[in-house]
């Protein structure tokens, strides 16, 4: 038998499930379309199935940690990277700039 991995919920008491719409916020609809342009048949970057064994491939905490866009968003990046599509130098300088660009605004 194959033992359960930290991702394979199924099955699980997870309690019942909010099924209301919710508003997403800004960096949530960013996001969606992030993955929508990296794998648009244009551009072909990334597959939904690259997508899900990036999120499968989170560590446990992580998985358990990040919320639905938050392993997104890890995967995509991850996938990227691994495709030398962006360089880890690069997304270092990228985050640098956001992050000075947000304490510059508060």
């Amino acid at each position: 038998m194959a033992m359960r991995r930290h991702h394979d919920m199924g099955g699980l008491d997870a309690g019942p499930v909010d099924q209301a719409e919710h508003d997403y916020s800004p960096w949530e609809k960013r996001v969606d379309a992030i993955m929508r342009l990296v794998s648009d048949k244009q551009r072909r970057l990334m597959t939904v199935d690259e997508l899900r064994r990036g999120i499968e491939s989170l560590g446990p905490g992580a998985y358990e940690d990040y919320n639905y866009y938050e392993r997104w968003i890890a995967s995509i990046t991850n996938v990227l990277i691994e495709k030398g599509v962006l360089g880890v130098d690069e997304l270092g300088r990228r985050m640098e700039d956001v992050r000075a660009r947000w304490e510059h605004a508060r």
